[in-house]
């Protein structure tokens, strides 16, 4: 099987080599268990030799990408720094990309080379991933693509992309199995320390308001809520505090940031709690009510919805005193 790892002008070495290394360690550990090596992988570029991180490294490609008349998978890694430069940097590789798709390749964009996929037209009206603090940016400038806020690996006809920085391994892993065994994706994850199970990146989202918009009305809606998330705030409330009428308020708020008005309060609470997890030595309840919810149950399913991990598990994960933090049962 043909993997060809594009390398993008300027793109990341660390969203490059992954993919490369992957694949090739994949054969040694077919050979070592008496097996075939199945997979042929090379560096594909528009020129031999391609800088990346800056220059601060210089990758040799194994063959042009107009030279790679057929391919079995692509894998599009992501670009570094500018999006806008990237593509620019990059547009040449674009037919090329649709080519080779259009003679039997599977694509598969890793974080945030997903703009880059996304210039072929190939993923209108189909589903995307790509890293989450560059999901509004992705819905502006693609917006017949159905971006998947929050997925780690989406598949849609052939076409493959993932969400951000660590979670490109979970779609490299995916694919290993997918074209080799499960047993050798384990033995992968192993051998990388990588957990091949996770399927959600929103335990390391980062809420940033959706104020990507003009609507002052509903920016003034926003500041109340994130003054006072803490205390019971109803839509109706909100409506009357930009003197607009409810229904005409909570369509215009959806409009604006993607949100009902208690979703992205909800999104606010969420955030502040878990700031509190990360950086005190609160516990579970503590934050709730300094969060503003009074049900255990609602808290921790609401949590759980948006962050992919319960309270407890979240802060054992991030904050950065737990030792001789009680975990509540």
């Amino acid at each position: 099987m043909q993997i060809s790892v594009f390398v993008p002008e300027y793109g990341t070495i660390e969203g490059i080599t992954p993919a490369f290394r992957t694949f090739h360690t994949a054969n040694e550990f077919l050979t070592a268990f008496g097996k075939q090596p199945i997979f042929e992988v090379e560096y594909v570029g528009l020129t031999t030799y391609v800088p990346a991180n800056s220059g601060e490294y210089t990758i040799k490609t194994n063959r042009l990408l107009q030279d790679v008349q057929k391919t079995d998978l692509l894998i599009i890694p992501p670009i570094f720094g500018n999006i806008e430069k990237g593509i620019r940097d990059n547009a040449e590789a674009i037919p090329y990309f649709t080519k080779l798709y259009h003679k039997g390749a599977s694509l598969a964009s890793l974080c945030v080379g997903a703009f880059l996929l996304a210039e072929t037209g190939l993923l209108d009206g189909k589903k995307c991933s790509t890293h989450w603090a560059h999901i509004e940016e992705f819905k502006e400038k693609y917006p017949h693509i159905e971006i998947e806020d929050g997925a780690v690996i989406t598949e849609h006809e052939n076409i493959y992309s993932s969400g951000g920085a660590s979670s490109l391994w979970n779609l490299i892993l995916y694919l290993v199995e997918k074209y080799s065994d499960r047993e050798t994706a384990v033995l992968i994850a192993k051998y990388f320390a990588l957990d091949i199970s996770r399927d959600n990146q929103s335990q390391f989202a980062i809420f940033r308001g959706q104020r990507n918009h003009v609507d002052l009305d509903i920016q003034q809606a926003q500041d109340y809520i994130e003054k006072k998330y803490e205390e019971k705030i109803t839509v109706e409330e909100l409506a009357n505090h930009v003197n607009i009428g409810r229904r005409t308020f909570e369509r215009r708020f959806k409009e604006a940031t993607n949100n009902t008005p208690v979703e992205y309060l909800q999104r606010v609470r969420i955030e502040a709690a878990k700031k509190f997890f990360e950086a005190s030595r609160k516990n579970v309840s503590e934050v709730m009510f300094d969060v503003g919810y009074t049900d255990t149950k609602a808290f921790r399913d609401i949590f759980r919805k948006i962050t992919g991990l319960t309270p407890i598990d979240y802060r054992n994960k991030f904050a950065k005193v737990t030792a001789d933090v009680a975990i509540e049962q």
